[in-house]
């Protein structure tokens, strides 16, 4: 269990209490990053819930902020960074792979990454409404937990761009591993079908990120995660229309 305190630490702001971690650990502790989710997903979908209670929209905004203020919005500094680097590269990189991974590592915000940001929380909010009026709301619990299981196919399949986060955790995640999350995530779409969806955009975000920077980072995980998750939530609603 000390391995989902830790991801439980770095993933989220919750107050826990601290405990003495090497590399190792630290790195293996991406096993535990789907457990993580379900705590992120289980603020979210009770604080959205209980909202809802009064107006669905009031029931988003809760649902969205707790989203963020439970992560820190660690993810979404990820994602404004992958948006800055994406989209100055054919102002900036010109086609090189070493200026755009440096554009990629510079801590300044740009405009890309506001617009990037923006867009996400407005689409978040928007999807986490409608999904109150027409979806069941354990799908609000689920959709953190699987979009968390990308990290853990990410970091085999792709290389590091660099030596930071996304190199330390790449050996600690064992075949084993990916295995049970996969089936927990196949268990978990019988109650939320649209899950389902996580088998594409998970391989989806990979193939972008190999063609787009030739592998994976930090901002890399952050990035794809923040998508996995507004397409999830699409993906749910659309699948309880169907059904």
């Amino acid at each position: 269990m000390k391995g989902l305190v830790i991801a439980l630490q770095f993933l989220t702001r919750l107050p826990l209490p601290r405990v003495t971690v090497s590399n190792a650990e630290f790195a293996a502790s991406m096993r535990w990053f789907p457990a993580a989710g379900l705590t992120v997903g289980a603020i979210v979908c009770l604080g959205a819930v209980l909202g809802a209670r009064i107006d669905p929209w009031l029931g988003a905004l809760v649902g969205l902020v707790l989203w963020v203020a439970v992560t820190g919005a660690l993810h979404l500094d990820g994602l404004g960074d992958v948006a800055d680097a994406s989209g100055a590269a054919h102002k900036l990189a010109q086609g090189n792979p070493e200026r755009l991974r440096a554009v990629l590592a510079d801590p300044h915000v740009g405009s890309f990454a506001v617009v990037a940001i923006g867009l996400q929380l407005v689409a978040k909010l928007v999807l986490i409404r409608t999904l109150l009026v027409t979806a069941p709301p354990i799908a609000l619990l689920l959709v953190p937990f699987a979009a968390r299981i990308g990290p853990l196919a990410w970091t085999r399949w792709l290389p590091p761009l660099h030596e930071g986060l996304g190199a330390r955790f790449r050996d600690a995640v064992r075949p084993l591993d990916l295995a049970l999350w996969s089936a927990a995530l196949l268990t978990a779409s019988w109650f939320v079908p649209g899950l389902l969806a996580a088998l594409l955009f998970v391989p989806l975000w990979a193939v972008w990120l190999r063609a787009r920077f030739g592998g994976i980072s930090g901002d890399g995980h952050g990035a794809g995660i923040e998508i996995v998750e507004s397409g999830l939530l699409l993906a749910a609603i659309v699948g309880a229309r169907l059904i």
